[in-house]
């Protein structure tokens, strides 16, 4: 079995290809979708069955989207407008 540790000049130079690189990036970016999804309800599926999980994936996702959705009201600076409407 070889040694992990150190790599050779082979391992380096595909390692540095624009092909490569692009393609950890993309992985990077999926595993933080993965993570943000965990922490929007879905890191445990408690339905059974076919139907039950893809309507748990469904409001998990629809729970993301309405995260980035306030995000993106509140970058517009929507807070304000907000507190009227409480306010009234």
């Amino acid at each position: 079995m070889p040694k992990r540790g150190k790599k050779n000049a082979a391992e380096i130079q595909r390692e540095s290809a624009k092909q490569f690189v692009a393609l950890r990036k993309q992985h990077s970016a999926v595993e933080s979708e993965i993570n943000s999804l965990e922490h929007h309800g879905l890191n445990r599926c408690l339905d059974v069955g076919l139907e039950g999980y893809l309507r748990y994936v469904g409001c998990g996702v629809m729970s993301y989207n309405l995260h980035v959705i306030g995000r993106a009201l509140l970058a517009r600076g929507w807070r304000p407008a907000l507190a009227e409407t409480l306010a009234a």
